[in-house]
């Protein structure tokens, strides 16, 4: 089978091998550009959110490209992306495209359909062989998050600007190829290198800003306009509340999701609104109380969750004495906007640093 996906930041290479592994042909996803946007925007429902979009056009892109197995996987509860599968696919068949679909659930949430599912993937080989490529994968993965956390330390604190994201890239052209565990685990050990190589000035304490809000959105650069490149090259150390390792743990594999963050909305937001909502809201809390300069909160326009979330926001924002910046995004956003948004963050974080703003202050 020739299988292609949607394209999700460091995810992208993991399903590669996994589809690999298996014996299919991966028709591997490139980076999501305008192009795969607005295709996706086209054929996509008004009031379809950009990960639903940039997505369809990633399935028509790989369709085009001989694709006959679409892959993906949704939520469970009020968030509308627990249907998005069957939207697609239906659009897609609307167009004309003959292909077949694999939709995975969370496995606790439907463990029979999953089974079902995973079982077409694995095709002819054996449970030990897919389990065997399953942790593989992980492992890889595991690598993947630490070199992510590298380059967010190592951005602000670098002595030429852009040298970090350039040994980022070659990080991440370095790991793409590695399929075995001692491929891995050198590629691994080489990409680090180039990171901890980085000239950069390490007495330096820069801001720090948590990311929060919706996941892909979160993990698909694309779709966020580079916001932690350019947060680091402003100056500012950026940690996200999802990586995928710890989505895997509260979200894949548990049905209760992260308890701590959701602790900590109860106050506030007392029912799971679906996706990251309560999340959100949790994690302005924690951050506040990690003593981080602010929130950026990543929505995409019409998503519920983080709309309910933005509601609550201006409350815990001056509670915590924490200023949070809401960046709703879909097509029409513009790049320049987002920058200029950022920057004017960045300088209300300085200004509060040096005790010429008032606590709790926030960009809406």
């Amino acid at each position: 089978m020739k299988i292609t996906y949607g394209h999700m930041g460091t995810l992208t290479p993991i399903i590669e091998l996994l589809v690999e592994d298996l014996g299919h042909e991966s028709i591997t996803p490139a980076r999501p550009t305008r192009r795969t946007l607005m295709l996706g925007a086209k054929h996509a429902p008004e009031f379809a959110c950009i990960p639903f979009k940039i997505v369809l056009g990633t399935y028509l892109e790989g369709l085009e490209r001989g694709a006959d197995l679409l892959m993906s996987g949704g939520g469970y509860g009020p968030c509308r992306a627990g249907l998005y599968g069957e939207l697609h696919r239906r659009i897609l068949k609307d167009l004309g495209y003959d292909f077949d679909f694999i939709f995975f659930w969370p496995p606790l949430r439907k463990p029979a359909h999953f089974y079902r599912e995973l079982k077409k993937l694995k095709g002819k080989h054996s449970w030990p062989h897919l389990w065997r490529t399953i942790k593989k994968g992980y492992h890889k993965l595991k690598i993947y998050d630490d070199l992510e956390f590298l380059a967010q330390s190592r951005r602000p604190r670098e002595n030429f600007p852009g040298s970090t994201s350039k040994a980022f890239e070659k990080a991440m052209n370095i790991m793409g190829p590695a399929r075995t565990y001692p491929e891995i685990d050198s590629a691994g050990k080489e990409a680090r290198g180039l990171l901890e190589n980085v000239p950069a000035d390490n007495n330096r304490t820069p801001l720090r800003v948590g990311i929060i809000g919706e996941i892909y959105v979160q993990l698909e650069p694309f779709a966020n306009f580079y916001v932690e490149e350019q947060l680091g090259h402003l100056g500012v150390e950026v940690r996200r509340s999802i990586y995928l390792t710890s989505y895997t743990r509260h979200d894949v594999l548990s049905t209760r999701g992260d308890m701590g963050s959701r602790t900590l909305a109860m106050p506030y937001l007392s029912q799971k609104v679906g996706g990251h909502g309560q999340n959100s809201i949790g994690d302005i809390i924690r951050y506040s109380r990690l003593g981080y300069d602010g929130v950026v909160q990543l929505a995409p326009f019409s998503c519920i969750p983080e709309i309910v979330a933005k509601s609550l926001v201006p409350r815990v924002s001056k509670e915590y004495g924490i200023p949070v910046l809401t960046l709703f995004i879909d097509e029409h956003t513009g790049a320049t906007g987002v920058q200029t948004r950022l920057e004017a963050f960045v300088d209300l974080m300085e200004q509060r640093r040096s005790g010429t703003v008032r606590t709790g202050a926030r960009l809406a």
